[in-house]
């Protein structure tokens, strides 16, 4: 039987070889256990739990023991979003010099659609990991996501939310005694203030991330910049260094014993015709790394070879047609993503610049 690279298993080993670019804010706050979080259904189990601190009790010599009840949790079934682009081949595209090919090239059509289908299943992959990051992004900062499902009419679309809180607005948030201007002398105490909101849960506090005009303010800072000079007090650290990705750590402080890294994170994205940063340029997430999960739904979809429909698990599903009549090839690659936190409320957020 010959080898038919075209079909979805094929494709599918294919594009599972290929380089994701690797992302900050997914990899090292959602991370995913492909053993539990790549679902084999088109729904996933959104499961999460209050922080706990409780103290073992005291017991007299016959008791025995003291039963502890387990902590509670909240379990629903969710549908993640489907993130699905797709690109058109052509005989035009075939027929012309493709990028970074020698410009006498004796490549013929056929011998450049695979190389093709292959960097375009790359660069659909990456928009997908985009996508993916700004999800993680608006989870830490809101503590919940809006999905806009586009039908024919990318104008159009229909909203479909999801938060992980009960009340009406998002508990999750602080708000600090002033703005973090230089001249501020409350940043250490506001630190620590929204560490305690974790800490007094269970919950790590070790990670400060910022945009660009939060780290500068805070480089300014005339306190810290105090703090930091004097010599017998071990009150923080200047020591930049790049984290990858965009991440940038540049600098430790001692909130009252808690030491937090600093991250600066100010990579961007662009969705249709604007720029958006990942994290609001104003704004400062405190958490920990691990604090929540990336989901995947499985994928279902009708093949071209038997006109039936398919399941696939993965957090990348290739699908190939074609268009005899058009001379056209068409590869979407799908991925049904779902950030949830592990916790309740493991990200506090701040408006720290007016």
């Amino acid at each position: 039987m010959s080898f038919n690279f075209y079909e979805t298993h094929n494709l599918l080993m294919a594009v599972e070889q290929l380089n994701p670019p690797t992302t900050f804010l997914r990899n090292r706050y959602f991370p995913t256990n492909a053993a539990s979080d790549i679902f084999s259904t088109n729904d996933v189990l959104v499961e999460y739990r209050d922080g706990t601190k409780r103290v073992a009790p005291f017991v007299a010599p016959r008791k025995g023991g003291v039963t502890m009840l387990r902590s509670s949790y909240e379990v629903q079934r969710f549908e993640p979003p489907r993130v699905a682009p797709r690109r058109i081949l052509t005989i035009d595209d075939l027929n012309k010099r493709g990028f970074g090919e020698a410009l006498l090239s004796q490549h013929t059509p056929e011998m450049r659609q695979r190389a093709l289908i292959l960097k375009d299943a790359q660069e659909l992959s990456e928009m997908i990991t985009r996508r993916e990051e700004a999800m993680a992004a608006e989870v830490m900062q809101t503590n919940a996501c809006v999905m806009k499902h586009i039908a024919d009419d990318v104008d159009v679309y229909d909203e479909k939310h999801i938060k992980f809180f009960s009340e009406s607005s998002n508990p999750a948030q602080y708000t600090p005694s002033g703005s973090w201007s230089a001249d501020y002398t409350g940043v250490l105490g506001d630190l620590s203030a929204m560490a305690r909101l974790l800490t007094s849960r269970g919950l790590g506090a070790t990670d400060l991330i910022v945009g660009a005009d939060v780290a500068d303010a805070m480089l300014a800072n005339r306190e810290i910049q105090r703090l930091l000079d004097l010599k017998n007090y071990e009150i923080g650290r200047i020591d930049p260094s790049v984290l990858g990705n965009g991440a940038t750590h540049i600098t430790t402080l001692n909130a009252k014993g808690r030491q937090i890294n600093v991250i600066c994170y100010d990579e961007e994205y662009t969705e249709g015709s604007d720029t958006k940063p990942y994290i609001d340029p104003k704004s400062v997430i405190l958490t920990a790394p691990g604090a929540g999960r990336t989901l995947y739904g499985a994928v279902s979809q009708v093949e071209q070879g038997d006109g039936l429909f398919h399941t696939y698990t993965g957090t990348r599903v290739p699908k190939y047609l074609s268009n005899a009549e058009g001379d056209t090839r068409t590869l979407t690659l799908t991925s049904c993503p779902l950030m949830i936190p592990n916790n309740k409320n493991p990200f506090i957020v701040a408006k720290v610049l007016a």
